[in-house]
């Protein structure tokens, strides 16, 4: 693995969600708020303006981009016209602001949120579960800040992160897309974990954006390689032609000083085991 990063981009405020797809990176940025892709060669365009700030995204089977809008507490869809609909509301469920989020294969959506205003005291948050129609049901509950989350390549185990319990938690996933089987996966100590993405060996690379790395850990805890970084992480994603691109998203903070200091960037490393799963 090479042992520095390179920039990519510049001038994000906050950057979150990022993904591979069709041979670009794309981000939501909090505080621009929209969405965005860049290319390999830094190459940024605004896809959509996202008023209410746009944080997890991913793809329905059809094509259709899902992204969440977090302060409206909803799940919207973006059409191949440009079109952008109501996919589903979560204030029935959501105790905050909704955060990221999750699709699988089948267009199930996984969305978290805070579990309490940003303003409250803590309160444990219920993971939405939306079908690939829009139909909203409650997932597990009692979860200490849910954030980055991922499918293995076979469907059959999701993995979240609990940025304030410091664990990542691993779960089946029934056939009608209940999740089922609750397990710690990995207890990270004083390391925070925010977004998360997964490696062809179920190696879980982690942002951690109170640490200012991003490291990977396997099952049962064991934390196999760290990134140190002049900023702190809040998300990371394997991209590129053989998906053995880590892309990290670093910023000096996610608070208030983030929406006009636009010191985001997007760094890149090159790694030794590809991208796999879901996102």
């Amino acid at each position: 693995m090479a042992s520095t990063t390179e920039v990519l981009l510049t001038g994000l405020h906050f950057g979150e969600g990022p993904r591979w797809h069709d041979g670009k990176l794309w981000f939501s940025d909090f505080y621009r708020h929209g969405i965005f892709t860049v290319d390999l060669g830094g190459t940024e365009e605004l896809i959509l303006e996202v008023p209410e700030q746009p944080s997890g995204l991913g793809w329905l089977p059809g094509g259709d981009l899902l992204f969440v809008s977090m302060l409206d507490r909803s799940l919207k869809r973006l059409d191949s016209a440009g079109a952008v609909t109501l996919h589903a509301d979560l204030s029935a469920i959501a105790g905050g602001p909704c955060n990221d989020m999750v699709v699988a294969a089948d267009g199930t959506a996984y969305v978290g949120n805070f579990g309490f205003e940003p303003d409250a005291d803590f309160a444990p948050a219920t993971l939405a579960i939306v079908g690939a129609e829009g139909a909203v049901r409650a997932g597990p509950s009692g979860l200490d800040f849910p954030n980055g989350t991922v499918i293995d390549p076979s469907g059959t185990q999701l993995v979240i992160a609990e940025s304030w319990g410091r664990r990542l938690k691993a779960y089946d996933v029934d056939g009608d897309g209940s999740l089922s089987g609750e397990r710690v996966f990995a207890d990270l100590g004083t390391r925070v974990p925010d977004g998360i993405c997964l490696d062809a060996d179920g190696g879980i690379w982690v942002a951690d954006p109170r640490n200012a790395s991003c490291f990977r850990v396997i099952d049962g805890g064991e934390v196999t390689d760290v990134i140190d970084l002049d900023m702190n992480c809040f998300a990371c994603m394997l991209g590129g032609e053989d998906r053995r691109t880590l892309f990290m998203l670093t910023a000096p903070t996610s608070g208030e000083d983030a929406h006009h200091n636009p010191a985001g960037r997007i760094e890149t490393v090159r790694v030794d085991v590809p991208g796999a799963g879901q996102p």
